[in-house]
């Protein structure tokens, strides 16, 4: 690879709540659940692959490491701590469990990027993806102390580490319809998402 070791870690804890089913176990088309489309998409691209996830389903992918969330409640914070207090690598690409329409030229885009920060996280209209995001170690104590304190917002550590943005205009040029950020959280985002799957098979 042209990049360092990476370890890559899916956050798959969440109750979906909202959908009212386990939408990582859903397949939108391709034949295979969400979560294993997600690590499939992620593992080819990193050293290792962890699962932090309450409920575990090493079937899926067998070739990950599985962790319970170290933090229960603590909500995507504890999980990425989780994550990367385990890892083998100095750096950590993060991603959401849900996120069907991932990037594989934005993914090594940022993989590839000279690694003198301790996050890079993608910026647009103002709003900061942090599950799409890389972590380094480094970022560890901050996070500790944020969980401590029973604080659960990611950005809240970003003053105490050394932060690099991916701004829009770099996203749009990988991505052109920012697709990498789209979330399954809703009925009708999974209905969106089945359109989408849907078009691309046509005109694929």
């Amino acid at each position: 690879m042209a990049y360092p070791p990476t370890s890559g870690i899916i956050l798959a804890g969440g109750q979906s709540r909202r959908l009212g089913v386990d939408k990582t176990r859903l397949t939108l088309g391709r034949g295979k659940p969400l979560l294993a489309q997600v690590g499939q998409a992620i593992g080819s691209l990193c050293d290792e692959l962890i699962v932090v996830a309450n409920r575990q389903w090493q079937e899926v992918l067998p070739e990950a490491i599985w962790l319970p969330d170290a933090y229960p409640g603590m909500g995507s914070l504890g999980g990425i701590y989780t994550g990367l207090v385990h890892a083998s690598s100095e750096h950590c690409l993060v991603v959401a469990g849900d996120m069907p329409f991932l990037s594989a030229p934005l993914l090594r885009y940022m993989l590839e990027r000279p690694r003198d920060y301790d996050v890079l996280i993608p910026r647009f209209d103002h709003f900061f993806e942090p599950l799409h995001a890389i972590y380094g170690k480094n970022c560890l104590g901050p996070m500790r102390a944020l969980i401590e304190r029973q604080e659960r917002k990611i950005l809240d550590f970003f003053p105490e580490v050394r932060v690099s943005h991916l701004e829009e205009k770099t996203l749009r040029r990988l991505d052109p319809q920012l697709r990498s950020f789209f979330n399954v959280n809703t009925i009708e985002q999974l209905a969106e998402a089945w359109i989408i799957m849907l078009q691309d098979e046509v005109s694929a």
